[in-house]
């Protein structure tokens, strides 16, 4: 009998084995992290912007309609009577006439909101509505702010503890940043819990990328999982503004939240059983310091390509519902289905070109990509009602997507190439870069719209894009360090093999090939 437990324990603990190797659970866990990671990070989209403009709109009319104390007159003998009724006596040719009782009209008055057709209120383009697009921009700017300060640190740490503890420590942060959304009610709070959901982005994103980068060690396969991966992403970005308009529209702040709290904390279970976030597992190899990847100038050009494309939906992001606010009157949940096109094509932008870019060449895709991103941008302002929002929106998402797809695996690929096989930091450099766009998009565009208007800014971001694709060209063949390129060469070196192609030349680093089981 104690040796059939022992075999079902040792089956047992075999099979959990196997599961915590497979390089599909590690590829789902990545996925469901970036899709939680984005919801919460769209679902604010379409509800601060008119939370914050209804509370500051509720104060503004509670501070005209307090009423001003009057004074009450010394004398005690006499107090004077103030009548509602116009009792004057006027003297007409000699005849006294005595006005009609009527009351006197109030002194002040509260304008009614202005109505659209569906009825719902909307707000005028006065200065307070003007005034929120620098508001909300610095809140939605706070959580890559708050990222970009911490990826620097995110990166090496997981070359000396390795992945899985800050994979694990993103889920507690992100979690209990969910809960303060859910219950915050001033603009501090907000600020503080969308300033935390950037530490635990920080700890995901690095971790989740890096962690995919060291199990698909193929370049086509890791494009692939990359994709995949970005898939989760784009499926955040897809359902989070409309599930946050919805809910807001009709159940009210709280419950999005909620409800991502809950798939947070299956997501955390998932993690607890395969990753084992208590064992520190270090790199086997020292990683190139992150200064030393910065100072690459070819990482540099697919850093800046993933900024700046990721700046134009950035932008978009607090300016476009307060333009809409201002231009169409729409109703709060079309708020967040403006954004619909942009997610649906962005999840099949990285979905095809996860696959298609290692094909075509990565440094085209991206080229193309960032030309049509800046077209796309340009066209935004032209739109007259949320229809014609729908295919500029489509043509950023999918721009973005092959961006995105393209220039995430060549990330790891110039690692590979250029310096030593470890991805934390070339990975918090790409966060970094994303976050830069994030970061610089709401902040800087919500002054900008304030000060020259929304069609201005698009007119920036656009031409910014444009101007940056030609620099992708370089990334067509870039060359390895030599000692690299020494490795590469050598058919004596046993080391697991990696293989790679761009633009026909293939590379096979060393003969000893280890097989990894996808089960």
């Amino acid at each position: 009998m104690g040796a059939l437990d022992s075999l079902k324990e040792f089956s047992l603990l075999t099979w959990m084995r196997e599961r915590r190797q497979s390089r599909r659970l590690i590829l789902l866990i990545v996925f469901i992290a970036l899709l939680l990671d984005n919801m919460l990070l769209t679902v604010v989209v379409p509800i601060i912007p008119s939370y914050l403009y209804t509370l500051d709109d509720e104060a503004a009319v509670e501070d005209r309609s307090t009423p001003t104390a009057m004074p009450f007159p010394s004398s005690s003998t006499f107090q004077t009577i103030m009548s509602l009724y116009d009792n004057s006596t006027y003297e007409i040719s000699g005849v006294s006439l005595h006005s009609t009782l009527k009351p006197l009209a109030p002194s002040t008055s509260i304008a009614p909101a202005t109505t659209n057709a569906t009825g719902t209120d909307c707000p005028k383009g006065d200065k307070q509505l003007l005034d929120e697009n620098v508001k909300v921009g610095l809140l939605f700017a706070s959580k890559a702010t708050v990222q970009l300060l911490t990826n620097p640190f995110i990166g090496p740490l997981t070359n000396r503890i390795g992945y899985q503890i800050p994979m694990f420590a993103g889920f507690c942060i992100m979690f209990l940043s969910t809960i303060m959304f859910a219950f915050s009610k001033s603009y501090t709070l907000l600020f503080l819990a969308r300033s935390m959901q950037g530490v635990g982005s920080s700890c995901s994103s690095v971790a989740g990328m890096g962690m995919l980068a060291s199990v698909y060690t193929d370049d086509e396969e890791r494009g692939n999982a990359i994709g995949v991966a970005l898939g989760g992403l784009a499926m955040g970005v897809l359902v989070g503004p409309p599930f946050g308009s919805v809910m807001y529209e009709f159940v009210g702040k709280t419950a999005p939240f909620l409800i991502l709290a809950v798939l947070a904390v299956l997501d955390g279970a998932l993690q607890l059983f395969v990753l084992q976030p208590s064992k520190v597992e270090p790199e086997s190899q020292q990683g190139t310091p992150i200064l030393t990847l910065m100072k690459d100038p070819y990482i540099l050009i697919a850093a800046g390509s993933i900024c700046f494309a990721n700046m134009a939906i950035a932008m978009l992001e607090p300016a476009l519902p307060i333009w809409m606010m201002e231009t169409m009157c729409p109703r709060k949940w079309q708020l967040g289905v403006a954004f619909i096109p942009a997610s649906i094509s962005y999840l099949i932008g990285t979905h095809i070109f996860g696959v298609m870019a290692h094909k075509m060449g990565r440094w085209l895709c991206s080229l193309i990509g960032m030309l049509l991103v800046g077209l796309s941008i340009l066209c935004v302002p032209l739109a007259k009602d949320i229809y014609g929002l729908i295919l500029p929106n489509f043509g950023v998402g999918f721009a973005i997507g092959m961006v995105d797809s393209s220039m995430m695996p060549i990330m790891g690929y110039l690692v590979d190439l250029r310096h030593v096989s470890v991805y934390g930091s070339v990975y918090a450099i790409a966060d970094v870069a994303f976050c830069m766009g994030f970061a610089l998009g709401p902040s800087a565009g919500g002054a900008i719209a304030r000060s020259i208007g929304f069609p201005a800014l698009m007119t920036i971001i656009g031409i910014i894009d444009i101007l940056f694709a030609p620099l992708c060209f370089f990334l067509r063949d870039p060359p390895a360090r030599e000692e690299k390129m020494a490795i590469l060469m050598d058919s004596n070196c046993s080391m697991k093999t990696r293989s790679y192609s761009m633009q026909g030349t293939s590379y096979q680093m060393g003969d000893d090939f280890e097989t990894e089981s996808d089960e």
